[in-house]
């Protein structure tokens, strides 16, 4: 049986969720307070693994702000907590069409519900009693003359009622159709196939937080301790680690000689080892290891006597061990809950594994480890649920399995506010701004992390820089000349102060960078910097001024002067008195020898305020648009595109220096 959808109502902030959907992995996103714990603790007490948390309590669960209205509100009877569908798996249907027959279940979802007073869910199956009542008779023998009569009374509880009231007459057929109907309860098919599916449908296992394993462990003391049932938590994930590693402490207590006992020990450090640094990528230079030896008697109680195993983590950067409680909590809590889940199958069986805030205490990285240790590991096997309000616990490339969770409250008036409870969204949308933060956190980490920035990148500093670009490469190409490579990614990443940013963004990823800036007077430091470090490879900063013989330029400086002019022009219809020349454009006194400079000044402060607002993406677009501003052979056009094939010449020729430091 799969759970495919979920309502609450009628609990602690819960007026009524709406029915929402669950995948494989379900992912509950909302900020404090807004109801998470409640939906899992809610659905957790329809058929609980703990069966001491099987009911709902009506003074603690139902919402306080209504309590004193209770037999008002449900005068009818007890309120429902949940309802639930569940879809039935070809098992489940195998498993009462055996004693049914086929197709008696109209539908393959059942409905499961279950509220205050109740012990035991209710169900509502949708099934075929004709067909039943045909499939029994015929699987019983029963003649057409019995046939007949049988199948008039309706349904399996009147046809046992007239075959108990007739007992001494009944003929073999009969009594074989008795016996099938003695055992069902009450004798109806629909209770009957209920208690065919309730073992089938899974348990919900809660867990609200998780218990560290004990680093140190008296294997004396512990079994004493399990002999009266009062084993610490510490302990309790200290066994399941040792069931994990293929031992146990009768085990390890039996074990007379020292090189038996080390062999144990050292194949149990060995595979918990790989088994839990599959998942723990934070630092992969540790190594999990267990001594086994006698308590010494200045240790306290129950360590100073007995056989002690202690649990220590060898770091072989640094040559040496340290306790394992002594690790960082965030790599003790992911190693216990891989231990505790690693035994789920084995000692829960079928559950659906409702899990609230993991990994709290985990950086980022880990985080993400927790993720596909669900994916991988658990999802096979078991439906989880899990709450979160961290971005980096969104599966942000699966976006369809997160559902919002918010406390939905409405303003009638100032100071006047009502609330409408825990509502959960479908369809990861909601009103809050807080709620959906770590949504937008985790989408737009998936976004820097996803770019297609090719496995060649150019770093420029404005998107009109590709534009530009491109025109230039598109009209070099058409003449035969050489034109920027198209492996080149041509990426804007603002300036060379922000290349350092860019490359931790994609540092996943690996790519070969080159940039291309235009460097004043005051980035050449950050230039330099960035030089001497291992970011990028040597000769991979390319400054636009070594193009275009300044001493301070960026792109538009690799255009003739009276060529620039010309798409001003034709950008900003500039025609008359208004219409400008390379002339007068390098005439204009501004503070910077730049002549997009000069541009800006001459149309902000010459021609204003007829001439429209100066933008440095405008002139690049209107170029885009008119390619045939580059044909012919003027001055102008030959200077500019020399500019530009040398510019790409030193470019493509880093493709090649790649190319070549991966063969040797």
């Amino acid at each position: 049986m799969r759970l495919e959808r979920v309502q609450i109502t009628n609990f602690r902030c819960i007026n009524d969720s709406q029915e929402f959907t669950l995948a494989d992995v379900t992912c509950l996103v909302g900020k404090n307070e807004s109801g998470k714990t409640a939906i899992l603790e809610a659905l957790e007490r329809l058929q609980p693994y703990d069966a001491t948390r099987n009911k709902y309590n009506r003074l603690r669960d139902y919402p306080r702000e209504h309590l004193s209205e209770y037999n008002d509100r449900h005068a009818g009877g007890a309120a429902n907590v949940v309802r639930t569908v569940w879809r039935l798996s070809p098992g489940d249907i195998a498993a009462v069409e055996k004693h049914f027959g086929p197709r008696c279940l109209q539908e393959d979802t059942v409905e499961v519900s279950k509220g205050y007073g109740q012990e035991k869910p209710s169900w509502i199956i949708n099934i075929d009693q004709p067909r039943i009542v045909r499939f029994l008779l015929d699987e019983c023998g029963v003649d057409d003359e019995q046939r007949s009569e049988l199948t008039s009374l309706g349904s399996l509880e009147n046809i046992h009622a007239d075959l108990a009231a007739r007992t001494p007459e009944l003929s073999a057929a009969l009594q074989d159709l008795k016996a099938r109907l003695d055992p069902l309860r009450e004798h109806r098919a629909v209770l009957a196939i209920i208690d065919l599916l309730q073992p089938r449908m899974p348990r919900f296992l809660y867990f609200s937080n998780y218990d560290r394993m004990s680093g140190d462990v008296s294997i004396d003391q512990l079994r004493q301790d399990i002999q009266q049932n009062r084993v610490s938590p510490g302990d309790h994930v200290f066994r399941a680690f040792l069931e994990f590693a293929g031992t146990n402490l009768d085990e390890l207590a039996g074990v007379k000689h020292f090189e038996e006992l080390r062999a144990l020990i050292e194949s149990a450090s060995i595979r918990i080892t790989r088994q839990i640094f599959e998942y723990w990528s934070q630092n992969r230079h540790l190594k999990v290891a267990f001594t086994i030896d006698a308590g010494r008697a200045g240790d306290p109680p129950p360590f100073n006597t007995g056989t002690i195993m202690r649990a220590r983590i060898y770091n072989p950067l640094h040559d040496m061990t340290v306790p394992f409680s002594d690790r960082s909590a965030g790599f003790v809590w992911f190693f216990s809950f891989l231990v505790l889940f690693s035994q789920v199958k084995k000692y829960h069986g079928n559950v659906i594994i409702l899990l609230d805030e993991p990994g709290l205490n985990l950086h980022a990285k880990a985080q993400g480890d927790l993720l596909r240790y669900f994916k991988e590991k658990l999802r096979p096997e078991h439906q989880v649920i899990y709450t979160t309000h961290s971005p980096f616990m969104v599966p942000a490339d699966d976006l369809a399995s997160v559902r919002t969770v918010e406390d939905v409250v409405t303003e009638r008036g100032p100071f006047d506010y009502e609330s409408i409870g825990t509502k959960v969204g479908d369809d990861v949308l909601s009103c809050d701004r807080d709620t959906l933060l770590p949504l937008q956190g985790a989408l737009g980490y998936e976004i820097t992390q996803s770019l297609s920035v090719g496995e060649h990148t150019l770093l420029v500093e404005a998107p009109s820089d590709i534009l530009y670009l491109e025109a230039i490469s598109a009209e070099l190409a058409a003449r035969k000349r050489t034109a920027l490579n198209r492996r080149w990614t041509v990426c804007p990443c603002n300036g060379v102060d922000k290349v350092q940013a860019f490359m931790s963004l994609f540092a996943g990823s690996q790519p070969h960078v080159a940039v291309l800036v235009g460097l004043a007077a005051g980035q050449k430091g950050q230039a330099e910097k960035l030089r001497r470090s291992e970011l990028l490879k040597a000769g991979h900063i390319l400054n636009i001024a070594d193009f275009c013989a300044k001493e301070d330029g960026n792109i538009e400086d690799m255009f003739a002067p009276d060529l620039y002019a010309t798409i001003l022009n034709g950008t900003y219809q500039l025609a008359g008195g208004q219409k400008l020349t390379g002339e007068r454009l390098l005439q204009v006194k501004v503070g910077s020898d730049r002549i997009v400079k000069k541009a800006e000044e001459i149309m902000q402060g010459l021609l204003a305020p007829h001439a429209p607002e100066f933008s440095h993406f405008a002139p690049a677009s209107w170029l885009a648009q008119h390619p045939e501003t580059l044909k012919g052979e003027g001055l102008a056009i030959n200077v500019t595109l020399d500019r530009f094939e040398n510019l790409f010449v030193a470019l493509n020729s880093l493709l090649f220096v790649t190319l070549n430091s991966l063969v040797n």
